[in-house]
């Protein structure tokens, strides 16, 4: 039963950009903290969320230093 509310959400979720998926996880989890379960399940969807966070993170690749021998920049 849980999957069928929250995969589509998941999914919804995952098309967010990393500055609002950041910020909707923030609020869902701080508004957690202070109301403890006013949204039933909220606890896998911000286990989800965590991960499509993660998944989102990268690192800037550093322009400055030039490209190793053989390297391909792209």
């Amino acid at each position: 039963m849980t999957h069928l509310l929250i995969t589509p959400l998941l999914r919804w979720f995952g098309k967010l950009s990393f500055p609002r998926l950041f910020l909707l996880t923030a609020a869902l989890f701080l508004l957690d903290a202070v109301v403890p379960d006013f949204i039933p399940f909220v606890d896998e969807l911000l286990l989800g969320l965590g991960t499509l966070l993660l998944s989102r993170w990268k690192k800037k690749p550093d322009a400055g230093k030039p490209p190793l021998e053989g390297e391909v920049r792209r």
